[in-house]
């Protein structure tokens, strides 16, 4: 879990694929939910397993000389992983083995990028052949794809013609270049709001009066658009929450439109592209920009332009009360305030690996990444991401840039912690690490209330419901014990002790070792949920 989840992060952040080797059957099963993970964020990640020897009597070099090479021979490893992988391969000889690699990161690399899978036993690793090369520039990823200049006229005429246009993403900031280029639309198209609805990369800036943040699959502006322009998403909407009005146009440009390895999948789109998103950005702002009929009617939106950044500094505004200092160092605080202070305490261009489930939006709202690459989030659904992440990302962008983790107080416990804090420290990668104690899981609570508001699970208690973490580990304790005392450990529960704690781990990360912080939180206040049903869909 803690090496593919290491391999995830630095894979994301540069988008080279890592590799990592595990034991046969159960150094797969040992992966766990990270496969998952790897699969959904879109990370271009090789894994290589051996296979039991398939040989028992001497017949090749290689075979079956322990007992456990029978208990380990299973009817096909391949299938544990396959359904999450871009592409499963097994080694059957020596003399192809650089082949079979180069097509294993050729779909690991190309879009939607993912995990490949390779097997091989031990009679094959053992095999002697004659050194052999191959040209290594065979064996690129796909190459990217356009639009077609009538699909770029006819997107171009709505996004301009539109009273409401909206483009939801969620991935296309994984490719930092296409950041910019969507700045470069947004800018073009005055009047175009950019939500985020994956969380997984930042794709658009939160500093621009265009940004409506991140909401996972619900906003009261995707009910009231009238064109809408899906990029580089999975669920852009949650239909039993919130959907479209009727009428309203739909076009989705996805390097995986059909989402071929989700079996229910569709949305109301009246045309849908497998190409790039930086290049479709570039195509449509570039048309726009030259098309004398379409920049004469935008010259007339300023005032939609006007109202953009108004409506923008108003959610600022409300956000940053929520992040209202409470009124004595004795005093508890909440989310908001808590992210305001590691967002005022550490670099500008801290690279934020977030695991924060149920209060994701209120992280994102604080903290407002508006530099691309700064914003890492799962994706997936198979918590304990985040820890070994954190780690894969400081491995990549090395020890002059700052590395902060956000992440749930049960999503540390998954993370296996104990594997984790003992890497840090073993290869030298200090991690700010804030764990959110808000006291047990709230996701299974706010999953029950979305179906049964009124249920019988409404009017018990966390306790009740077996949900609760109380009395609570030591989760900062259990950093420190794993890396043999390496690690800072604090916890807080008073706005005094937060202030103390976060300066303190902050100069331990600058000054070359590890912490990590147990932030005791109160209750968000009443109405304060950050966008409503959206962080309860989160």
């Amino acid at each position: 879990m803690v090496a593919l989840s290491m391999a995830d992060g630095y894979a994301r952040l540069t988008s080279k694929p890592q590799c990592v080797i595990v034991h046969v059957d159960v150094g797969t099963q040992g992966l766990g939910a990270a496969v998952h993970n790897a699969s959904c964020g879109r990370a271009p990640v090789l894994i290589f397993a051996g296979l039991s020897p398939y040989t028992c009597n001497g017949e090749y070099r290689g075979s079956r000389t322990e007992y456990i090479h029978w208990i380990q021979d299973v009817p096909d490893q391949k299938q544990i992983v396959s359904q999450y992988c871009r592409y499963t391969g097994e080694f059957k000889g020596g003399r192809n083995v650089k082949q079979i690699v180069g097509r294993a990161l050729q779909f690991a690399k190309s879009a939607p990028a993912g995990p490949a899978y390779l097997v091989g036993a031990r009679e094959v690793m053992e095999e002697e052949i004659e050194p052999y090369e191959l040209e290594q520039a065979h064996w690129g990823a796909v190459g990217s794809a356009a639009l077609t200049q009538e699909v770029v006229q006819e997107i171009s005429e709505a996004l301009v013609g539109a009273k409401e246009p909206l483009l939801i993403t969620g991935y296309c900031g994984r490719n930092h270049n296409a950041v910019a280029q969507l700045v470069e639309l947004a800018d073009t198209v005055k009047g175009l709001r950019v939500l985020d609805t994956g969380g997984s990369d930042m794709c658009f800036p939160r500093n621009h009066r265009a940004s409506l943040g991140l909401r996972y699959g619900v906003h009261d502006r995707i009910t009231t658009a009238d064109v809408i322009l899906v990029v580089d998403c999975d669920v852009p909407w949650i239909p039993t929450q919130c959907k479209p009005q009727p009428g309203t146009r739909v076009f989705h440009i996805d390097s995986d439109p059909l989402k071929q390895q989700m079996p229910v999948f569709y949305i109301p789109a009246e045309a849908r592209y497998k190409v790039d998103a930086c290049t479709a950005f570039s195509q449509l702002h570039a048309y726009i920009s030259q098309t004398k009929p379409l920049t004469e009617k935008l010259s007339t939106y300023q005032s939609r332009w006007d109202a953009l950044e108004k409506e923008h500094s108003e959610s600022i505004s409300i956000f940053r009360s929520l992040a209202a200092r409470p009124p004595s160092d004795d005093s508890s605080y909440n989310i908001s305030y808590l992210v305001s202070r590691i967002r005022a305490l550490v670099p500008s261009d801290t690279i934020f690996a977030i695991e924060a489930v149920t209060l994701t939006a209120f992280v994102h709202d604080q903290l407002a990444p508006s530099l691309p690459g700064t914003w890492l989030n799962c994706g997936g659904g198979g918590l304990g991401w985040s820890t070994g992440a954190a780690l894969g990302i400081k491995l990549a962008c090395g020890p002059n840039r700052f590395v902060c983790q956000i992440v749930g107080d049960g999503t540390f416990l998954f993370s296996v912690p104990g594997s984790a804090c003992w890497i840090a420290q073993k290869y030298n990668l200090p991690v700010l690490t804030i764990v959110l104690n808000n006291k047990g899981w709230n996701a299974p609570r706010r999953s029950l209330l979305l179906v049964h508001p009124e249920g019988e699970g409404s009017k018990v208690s966390n306790e009740e419901l077996n949900i609760a973490f109380e009395p609570g580990p030591d989760y900062a304790g259990i950093a420190k014990a794993a890396s043999g005392g390496w690690m800072w450990a604090g916890k807080a529960g008073t706005v005094g002790e937060l202030e103390e704690g976060l300066r303190e781990a902050v100069e331990r990360i600058k000054g070359g070792t590890g912490a990590v912080l147990e932030a005791i939180l109160d209750k968000p206040p009443k109405g304060a949920e950050g966008g409503g049903k959206a962080v309860l869909v989160g």
